[in-house]
């Protein structure tokens, strides 16, 4: 039987954390999913941020426009996928990055656990935040503010959790790129802002120049909007509808895919 020593290159492998990707467990995934909504629930100023801004912010568009409250009908059904998109990428992208500078990912990704787990939990935990948050901005809006739709406000509130969840991707992926957290936030005039601009909301993207119109149609919000809109104005479930919908929920896989694609370990 060979003696020979081991080389320097398999004294390595053998000394480094066993860091490949493995396979996705739902086991894993749960149990970061459980890790991070024990986090959020003694954070208090997170949870209001994300359950209470968009329905605070949608109270105020209500009586801005008080005295129009076509107004209020023609742009509250969009604002109302635009705001929870933009707080769960807010506070995502922050709180993950807090993950990454305090050093918990890599004792996490020390772990038997994989980049996809840690994502899919991530993503679940900030999911099951964004349906309590959709939820309560969906029935605010319909119930209480007035918000007259002609679709369903089923309809209505899946296009605000896909909303919510492709912000949640959206930060997940964006925390990648930042050192700390004020660069995080900076991230959001680059990243929201422009889709923002150009989703529609202000003016129909075919009165835009033909260079931004083709920009609007490669961007998530744009279609967040059309499907809103589409609820606003239609009885039934539309094809363009559908169409919406598929684009913002593969848009966020895409996003959560590239996330856990950049996950990576900041120490050697």
């Amino acid at each position: 039987m060979s003696t020979t020593p081991p080389t320097a290159a398999q004294a390595h492998h053998h000394a480094q954390p066993h860091t490949h990707t493995r396979a996705l467990s739902a086991a894993r995934t749960t149990a970061t999913a459980a890790r991070v909504l024990r986090q959020l629930r003694h954070d208090p100023r997170t949870i209001a941020l994300m359950l209470l801004v968009p329905c605070l912010m949608l109270v105020l568009l209500r009586y801005v426009f008080d005295s129009s409250p076509r107004t209020f009908d023609n742009i509250g059904a969009s604002l109302l996928g635009i705001f929870p998109l933009i707080t769960m990428f807010l506070v995502t992208s922050i709180a993950t990055l807090r993950e990454r500078t305090s050093g918990t990912l890599e004792r996490l990704l020390a772990m038997p656990l994989g980049k996809g787990d840690l994502i899919a939990g991530y993503a679940l935990a900030f999911g099951a935040v964004a349906i309590v948050q959709s939820a309560l901005a969906t029935g605010l809006a319909l119930w209480f503010l007035g918000l007259d739709v002609t679709g369903s406000a089923w309809l209505l509130l899946l296009v605000a959790l896909l909303d919510a969840l492709l912000g949640t991707a959206l930060g997940l992926f964006v925390s990648a790129f930042a050192a700390s957290e004020f660069q995080a936030v900076q991230f959001m005039p680059a990243v929201i802002f422009p889709q923002l601009l150009l989703c529609g909301l202000f003016t129909a993207r075919s009165n835009m120049h033909p260079v931004l119109e083709a920009i609007s149609d490669v961007m998530p919000m744009s279609y967040a909007v059309d499907g809103m809109n589409e609820v606003l104005r239609h009885t039934d479930v539309t094809a363009t509808f559908v169409r919406d919908v598929l684009i913002v929920a593969g848009c966020a896989l895409l996003v959560l895919g590239l996330g856990a694609a950049t996950l990576r370990r900041r120490t050697v």
